[in-house]
């Protein structure tokens, strides 16, 4: 049978992983396909950069022409990244009948529900394991081991950058930015770490995962997101003398009418299993009616992690077309438009840390702003200095409460003359 020849739209870190195990891998890929994969192109920006030695050079093109216009393609895999150029090549390729695999969670987070409606419509595949976890196989367990079940909650790990730089914090007593360094000297983090550190990565995925949980057609710009830029070494010890440490989180939770979906620091008990996930490992904990709780975790990111995810959908994608079910499993996917719960409604206990000037009267006035918004104190410790030229540190976790709530006795508290820093507030999840 003749090969199932592949179009790579890019070829860098996860590009490369993909062309390494399609060769080290090709007689054991051709036995489960039924046909040999060969890489017909390569599209890329710099075609005189140093690619993995896998790669024929006569392979590199910077024309894009070149691959859409060659119907010998039978599948295109796109591992560019962002939005353009990749959507439009994305659009084109669907709009030619031929399947995708991708592994860009931003395009998809984006234009992921428009994009499944197009391979729909053209009975193409699109397929895109890749975009979330790296090598960890959650969209698989959601799209087929979960097919018969509802998931009704996840809660993840899915930002190893965060996941790293916060284990340094609570293991090593490392500042923010120490750790931050660390992961770009050992390239866990970007020179730009922004999309990481601010949340919106992590954001990205949980829409990913939204869509095939919950069937949910979301707006990006609907999901809450906080990064972990506050957090110090200090919120690392007094979370551990109360019992928890602190995650980035990316929740989601199926209400029925509307979905909750939030992205953000959390403390979570020490003893479970997520507190226990240090460096760059992500997990995700799903919990499906029937099945009750699941737990998946592994390596998030990284060339080949991702690739083995990128390559298994190469492998189903290139089977479903030899055997004339193109477009099968992408039909399967059912999407509705669903609200999303604003966080203001969400009720959980909340970790309270205000920098303050020692003064008498300090204690009452946040306690008085907190109750006067119906928000009760379950532990208090003052830690610091009795100078009043050195700030203090008084540290509060409260009842469950909503979050309008604490939100409005943060606002009453947040000018008052002893106040050092604005109070950082970390919520708590169980």
């Amino acid at each position: 049978m003749k090969p199932v020849r592949i179009g790579l739209l890019g070829c860098g870190t996860v590009g490369g992983g993909v062309v390494q195990l399609l060769h080290e891998n090709a007689r054991y890929l051709a036995s489960r396909v039924g046909a040999e994969l060969s890489i017909a192109r390569v599209l890329v920006r710099a075609p005189e950069r140093e690619r993995v030695p896998q790669l024929s050079r006569a392979l590199l093109t910077t024309d894009p022409e070149l691959l859409f216009n060659d119907s010998s393609i039978d599948l295109f895999v796109e591992v560019i990244g962002g939005v353009d150029p990749a959507r439009a090549y994305v659009e084109r390729a669907l709009d030619q009948g031929r399947s995708v695999v991708t592994a860009n969670k931003m395009l998809l987070a984006l234009h992921g529900p428009a994009l499944v409606d197009r391979a729909i419509a053209r009975g193409a595949d699109l397929a895109f394991e890749g975009s979330v976890g790296g090598g960890i196989p959650i969209v698989r367990t959601l799209r087929e081991a979960l097919a018969s079940d509802w998931v009704v909650s996840l809660r993840g790990i899915i930002n190893g950058t965060c996941n790293y730089i916060l284990s340094r914090m609570s293991l090593e007593g490392s500042t923010f930015e120490a750790a931050l360094a660390e992961a770009q000297e050992l390239g866990y983090a970007e020179a730009e770490p922004s999309l990481d550190v601010d949340g919106h990565d992590a954001a990205h995925k949980l829409v990913v995962l939204a869509m095939l949980a919950f069937g949910a057609r979301v707006s990006i710009g609907s999901v809450p997101v906080e990064g972990i830029r506050r957090i110090q070494p200090i919120d690392h010890q007094f979370a551990a003398r109360f019992g928890f440490a602190i995650k980035h989180l990316a929740i989601g939770r199926d209400h029925g009418g509307a979905v909750e979906l939030r992205v953000h620091p959390a403390l979570v008990r020490r003893e479970s299993v997520l507190a226990n996930v240090s460096g760059v490992l992500n997990a995700i904990a799903l919990e499906g009616r029937a099945l009750g709780p699941c737990l998946l975790s592994g390596r998030g990111a990284g060339d080949l992690p991702t690739a083995v995810s990128v390559v298994a959908d190469i492998v189903d994608v290139a089977r479903a077309r030899l055997h004339g079910t193109a477009g099968l499993d992408t039909r399967a996917i059912q999407l509705q438009a669903r609200p999303v719960q604003p966080l203001e409604d969400l009720v959980c206990r909340s970790y309270l840390r205000f920098p303050v000037r020692d003064r008498p009267g300090v204690l009452a006035r946040i306690a008085g702003a907190l109750g006067e918004c119906g928000v009760s104190i379950e532990q208090m410790v003052q830690q610091g200095s009795s100078s009043s030229e050195t700030p203090v540190q008084i540290v509060l976790l409260t009842h469950a409460a909503r979050e309008r709530d604490v939100t409005r006795a943060l606002l009453l508290l947040r000018d008052a003359d002893f106040a050092v820093q604005p109070a950082l507030r970390i919520r708590v999840d169980e």
